[in-house]
């Protein structure tokens, strides 16, 4: 590689980093005028009225990078959530019956991750991705799941948390019972913020 070639390299690299630092600053700033407007509130943990998420968008690099360093745990936790939930509510993972283990966890985030969404908060800043699930196309189309991780301030994407996995009780009776269970959501299936 030329010289030249190097510096422009390098002066991209340069122009990404400072490209993070500038989005940061300004979901920054976005929260705390927020705030100061009295939009939101910060507290130790965070709900669906204090979170400002993004537009939805395809995975940036840095994103990329946040999901793959709990890629793993994301696997185990769907698993793990899979075989919980077939104890008492099998409903809850019905798109994936019939699927094995292996198959319910081979994507990758390169192919597979196909939205994301942020949100600065008090403690850090919460991500959420959409993955596809390759395995599931039934009558609803694609299955997806929903996934919340967290990545700690000032560190870098080494410290990032895996959260949790968005598993929908929904349409509630009048004792206040769920009435639906859905952990694979279709491609249609907004990406929002969820405390689980």
């Amino acid at each position: 590689m030329s010289s030249r070639c190097k510096e422009l390299a390098a002066m991209h690299e340069e122009n990404s980093v400072a490209n993070k630092r500038l989005n940061g600053v300004f979901d920054l700033a976005q929260s705390v005028k927020a705030y100061r407007e009295g939009y939101i509130t910060f507290s130790a943990m965070a709900s669906n009225e204090e979170v400002i998420l993004n537009a939805p968008h395809q995975p940036h690099p840095n994103s990329l990078e946040a999901f793959g360093h709990v890629l793993q745990d994301i696997k185990h936790a769907i698993i793990h959530s899979r075989r919980d939930w077939d104890k008492h509510e099998p409903k809850m993972w019905s798109r994936a019956s019939g699927i094995s283990d292996q198959e319910l966890v081979d994507f990758t985030l390169e192919k597979d991750l196909v939205v994301v969404r942020s949100a600065p908060v008090s403690y850090g800043t919460i991500i959420l991705g959409k993955i596809r699930i390759p395995a599931i196309n039934d009558d609803e189309g694609e299955g997806f799941i929903h996934v919340r991780i967290h990545d700690p301030p000032n560190r870098g994407t080494e410290d990032v948390k895996f959260h949790s996995i968005f598993t929908d009780e929904g349409n509630k009776n009048a004792d206040g019972q769920a009435t639906t269970w859905r952990a694979v959501q279709t491609k249609d299936t907004p990406l929002e913020f969820f405390n689980e």
